[in-house]
């Protein structure tokens, strides 16, 4: 690639500026907590783990695709997120970073070498769900369902799903129940993570017509049903403790698990936008705990790394 084909900004600015604005389009900080899905997704898996190279080479691809898959949404959502308090400083919107086709290539590029790489240093089932997870939350979500229905991030949510489900069959082909379970557990930790959020940013959601849960229902109602959608959460990744799983993940479940219900009855009884922060904060300490704790109990029994 020359240098005339990379993304132009208007004037000179630092490195370190650039940089910034990069990792923020791409959303490099999502993309590493999708990574560690990932390496979650094999550290639970039954087996001998991966080799070094393997689980580098294929936690390189999830970041692709996951980078390619915000720099979508981004790209097509500029319009709105010029609307909203909490994203109008995104470089597209700002024009600090010009959108256009070279965009799409860059993009594009990215979404099939990461595809590509996750094939040929695992295998054909961890390559697709490699792709599924870009789709999802490009397409699916950003594209086909975010401004028509409340199911948006419902749907969308899948997109975690796909990276530890890759990680899990890069190892094993065959799922177990161990790493099915925590993708089911992360289909259900996406709504009220990002309910949480919308809640505390529900007059934008309101102002530009986005029919994100929170501003269809009364902040009350939307924090009952976060509340019942954390409850179901909690239940489904304890179960990963009693299948196979040691207790470093089982406390970590356990501790993240009674944090993210114990905010989300605190926003059933307050329902407020600082309550609402809480409850979106203590949803990513708990994600945070759960793939830590899932990571260090596969990397003591042996399930990381061969």
């Amino acid at each position: 690639m020359t240098a005339a084909s990379l993304p132009q900004t208007s004037g000179s600015r630092p490195v370190a500026r650039m940089a910034g604005m990069l990792a923020s389009v791409f959303k490099l900080r999502i993309g590493s907590e999708i990574t560690l899905t990932m390496v979650a997704g094999v550290a639970v898996t039954p087996g001998t783990g991966l080799s070094a190279w393997q689980l580098a080479a294929l936690a390189l691809a999830v970041l692709m695709s996951s980078a390619s898959a915000g720099a979508f949404n981004q790209y097509i959502e500029r319009d709105l997120d010029a609307a909203m308090t909490r994203t109008r400083n995104r470089p597209f919107v700002t024009g600090a970073l010009r959108h256009g086709p070279h965009w799409l290539a860059i993009i594009g590029l990215l979404l099939v070498a990461s595809v590509l790489l996750a094939g040929a240093a695992t295998n054909a089932a961890a390559a697709t769900q490699v792709f599924l997870g870009a789709f999802t939350y490009g397409v699916i979500y950003t594209v086909w369902l975010k401004r028509r229905t409340w199911l948006n991030i419902v749907f969308g949510g899948l997109a975690g799903s796909f990276a530890l489900l890759a990680g899990a069959l890069a190892v094993n082909p065959d799922l177990a129940i161990e790493p099915a379970m925590l993708a089911i557990a992360l289909f259900f930790w996406t709504p009220p993570h990002f309910w949480s959020l919308a809640l505390y940013n529900r007059a934008d959601y309101q102002a530009t017509g986005v029919p994100m849960l929170p501003a269809l229902l009364s902040p009350r109602a939307t924090a009952w049903v976060i509340l019942a959608h954390t409850m179901v959460l909690v239940a489904v990744t304890l179960v990963p403790a009693f299948t196979g799983l040691g207790p470093v993940y089982a406390a970590c479940a356990v501790a993240g698990g009674a944090w993210f219900l114990y905010r989300s009855a605190r926003l059933v009884a307050q329902p407020t936008p600082t309550a609402a922060l809480q409850s979106f904060r203590a949803s990513l300490v708990q994600l945070s705990l759960l793939l830590i704790g899932a990571i260090i109990d596969g990397a003591i029994s042996g399930r990381l790394v061969t």
